[in-house]
C-alpha cells in the first residue's frame, strides 16, 4: 500500500495527537530540569512552547476532525461518531484532546500570575501545575482513545494500517506512563527505593496503564513495547538534556553548574510489564477480579527484586557518570549532603515494617490491576 493510500485509511489527526503527546512529555520533563538547572522561566520559556505545541496541536487538529465531521462528514461517519450539544460530531478521542488542550492553555496564565505572585515554584503539584497536568493527561488519553476507537471499528486487513494503528497506541501510552511516573517522581526516586512506600506508590500507579494497555491492545506484549517507549524517552532525555549550557539565574546558589541537570533515571518497568503480558495471556479467560489478586502482587514483587538492586546501584560510584545521570543536582542543594548518595534513615526501615508495606501494596496493586482490566476491556471496545 502507497503511503498515499495509507493516509486515506489513517487520518492525518491520529498523527498530530500522538506527537502532541510526545511534544507535552518532553516539554514537561525540560521544564523540570530547567528549574532545577536555571530556576527562573517565564511563560514563553522555550520548555512552555514545546508544551504549548503539543496543546495547540492536539486542539486544532482534534477541533478541525470535529468540524469536518459536523459540517462535511459522511453519514457513515457521523454513525460512528458522538453528538454534542445538538450540532457537533465528533469522536470521543477528540473530544478529551480539545478539553485537555483548552485547560492546558488556561492553566498558563494562571501559572505565570503564581510565579509573579509567589516567586519560584518548584513543586510538581503546585495549583496551576495540577491544571496543567490534568489538561496534559486529558490530552494524552485522548490520544490513547482516538487511536483505539479508529482502530477498533476499522475493517481492512492491510498489515501496513495494522502496524500503523499499533504502534500509534504504542507510542500514546508509553507517553502516558511518562507522564504517570512525572506527576509522582518525588516518590520514586533513588533515594526511596528501599522505603516500602515507594512500592506502595508503584502499586498503586503502575498496573492500572500497564494491564489496561496490555488488554486492549490487539497485539501480544503490548505493556511490554508500552514500557519501553517509557525508557527511551526518560533515557534520552537523562542522556540529551546535559549536552546543553545552562547556569543558575537565581539564588542561592550551592551547587554551581555550566551545564542542564537531568531529571530521573527510568524506573526498570520493562520487568513487571514482561510478567503482566505473559501473565495475562495465560489467564485471559479468567474472571477479572480473580486475575487482579494474581496481576497486582506480581508487579509489585518484580518490582522488589529489581529496584531494590537498582536503587543500591544508583547510589553506587558506578552510577555517578553521564549515563546515569545520578551527579545532577538542584543549582539550590547543598553538593556535599550526606545522604547524596547514600540511603537516608527515614528512607530505610524495619524488616516487620517493610514487610507490612509490600502487603499494603499487594491490595492496593491488586485493586489498581482489577481497574485497569476494567478499563482495558472498555477501551479495546470504545468504536466512537
Amino acid at each position: 500500500m502507497t503511503t498515499t493510500a495509507l493516509s486515506r485509511i489513517v487520518p492525518f489527526y491520529i498523527y498530530a495527537v500522538v506527537f502532541s503527546s510526545l511534544s507535552i512529555v518532553i516539554g514537561l520533563i525540560w521544564d523540570i530540569s530547567w528549574h532545577t538547572s536555571i530556576g527562573r522561566d517565564g511563560l514563553f520559556s522555550p520548555p512552555h512552547l514545546l508544551i504549548y505545541l503539543g496543546a495547540v496541536t492536539a486542539g486544532l487538529f482534534s477541533g478541525y476532525h470535529v468540524l469536518r465531521l459536523t459540517f462535511s462528514g459522511r453519514e457513515a461517519e457521523r454513525d460512528v461518531s458522538i453528538r454534542f450539544w445538538g450540532i457537533f460530531y465528533g469522536s470521543l478521542g477528540a473530544l478529551f484532546c480539545i478539553w485537555g488542550a483548552f485547560t492546558m492553555i488556561t492553566s498558563a496564565p494562571f501559572d505565570d500570575w503564581w510565579h509573579n505572585t509567589f516567586g519560584l515554584d518548584v513543586q510538581i503539584l503546585s495549583p496551576p501545575h495540577t491544571v496543567l497536568l490534568l489538561g496534559m493527561v486529558t490530552v494524552q488519553f485522548g490520544a490513547m482513545v482516538s487511536v483505539l476507537a479508529y482502530q477498533n471499528r476499522l475493517a481492512t486487513s492491510s498489515y501496513a494500517v495494522i502496524k500503523t494503528l499499533k504502534w500509534s497506541f504504542t507510542l500514546s501510552s508509553g507517553f502516558m506512563l511518562v507522564m504517570i511516573y512525572t506527576i509522582a517522581s518525588q516518590y520514586l526516586g533513588r533515594h526511596a527505593m528501599h522505603s516500602s512506600f515507594f512500592y506502595i506508590v508503584s502499586g498503586l500507579l503502575f498496573p492500572l496503564p500497564l494491564v489496561a494497555v496490555s488488554v486492549a491492545s490487539p497485539g501480544r506484549w503490548a505493556a511490554t513495547q508500552t514500557a519501553i517507549v517509557y525508557m527511551i524517552v526518560m533515557a534520552s532525555l537523562v542522556w540529551i538534556l546535559p549536552l546543553f549550557a545552562a547556569e543558575p539565574r537565581l539564588g542561592p546558589v550551592l551547587n554551581h553548574i555550566t551545564h542542564y541537570q537531568s531529571f530521573d533515571f527510568p524506573l526498570l518497568l520493562i520487568f513487571p510489564a514482561i510478567a503482566i503480558d505473559w501473565l495475562n495471556e495465560r489467564m485471559q479467560h479468567k474472571k477479572a477480579f480473580f486475575k487482579a489478586l494474581f496481576l497486582g502482587p506480581l508487579l509489585v514483587i518484580v518490582m522488589l527484586a529489581i529496584q531494590w538492586s537498582m536503587g543500591s546501584f544508583l547510589m553506587s560510584p558506578y552510577a555517578r557518570n553521564w549515563a546515569f545521570g545520578t551527579t545532577s543536582w538542584y543549582f539550590g542543594s547543598d553538593p556535599n549532603w550526606e545522604y547524596r548518595y547514600a540511603f537516608a534513615p527515614w528512607n530505610e526501615e524495619p524488616l516487620p515494617v517493610f514487610i507490612k508495606g509490600i502487603f499494603v501494596a499487594f491490595l492496593i496493586a491488586s485493586a489498581s490491576a482489577w481497574l485497569g482490566l476494567i478499563w482495558g476491556k472498555w477501551m479495546k471496545s470504545v468504536k466512537r
